[in-house]
């Protein structure tokens, strides 16, 4: 029996080095971003790489559901997913045969990384509404923040794969530099910082502090992120 977990969040948000980390385990298979194409395909969005990503996925919703809760030779799935990539009339069934893991991040710090790699952002493109959306079809939801996580890796690590009832290992505090072979091809442009890393971050710092048009979005999605927030694991 596969444990299978969809770990939801939005971009900047620790999210590839958390792949890195359930890939480190050994026991663990992991996809990265598996709606990306699809989402492209379907939305005409002009994200760096665009032209590339649609020739390396499946841009069919349905077919890439079916992968997620296919028969697998590893004891876990690790399945890394983007809440703005799934569009409303997408196939959802699939979710009540994965665990539903939602990592958060505040507001302010996903936008302000968010902001340095594509200009202008939107409300959409962070996730925040989406991400509470799914949260809301979920019993129970298993919720843990970026910045906990950062702040004490192997007591929030331990305390996510109790939540998942998974065995715990020390091997999921490092992985080696220079990236994974389950990268999506967006890779290049947005794991920079990742691939340099052997392991999580240190604690993250004061918040960032954003203006104009960007001050505004962080407001839009606050009111998200508390209501999440007050599931999280602590």
């Amino acid at each position: 029996m596969t444990t299978r977990i969809a770990m939801w969040s939005g971009p900047r948000n620790l999210s590839t080095a958390m792949m890195y980390s359930f890939a480190a385990r050994g026991d663990c298979r992991v996809v990265d971003e598996p709606f990306y194409a699809a989402y492209l395909a379907e939305t005409g969005s002009d994200h760096p790489m665009r032209d590339a990503i649609l020739a390396s996925q499946s841009s069919n919703p349905v077919e890439i559901a079916e992968s997620l809760i296919s028969p697998l030779s590893e004891p876990i799935f690790y399945q890394k997913h983007m809440t703005h990539h799934m569009l409303p009339d997408w196939p959802m069934a699939w979710m009540e045969e994965v665990q539903n893991v939602f990592l958060i991040r505040h507001p302010a710090r996903v936008v302000a990384s968010y902001a340095a790699k594509r200009e202008a952002p939107t409300l959409d493109d962070i996730g925040f509404v989406q991400q509470a959306q799914i949260m809301e079809r979920v019993d129970n939801p298993i919720v843990v923040d970026a910045s906990d996580i950062r702040l004490d890796p192997s007591h929030m690590l331990q305390g996510l794969c109790a939540a998942l009832g998974i065995p715990w290992t020390d091997d999921m505090l490092d992985w080696p530099a220079g990236g994974h072979s389950s990268d999506g091809v967006w890779a290049a442009h947005w794991y920079g910082a990742v691939h340099r890393s052997t392991g999580f971050a240190g604690p993250e710092g004061p918040l960032p502090q954003v203006t104009g048009p960007l001050a505004a979005l962080v407001e839009a999605a606050m009111p998200h992120y508390e209501a999440m927030a007050a599931h999280k694991i602590t």
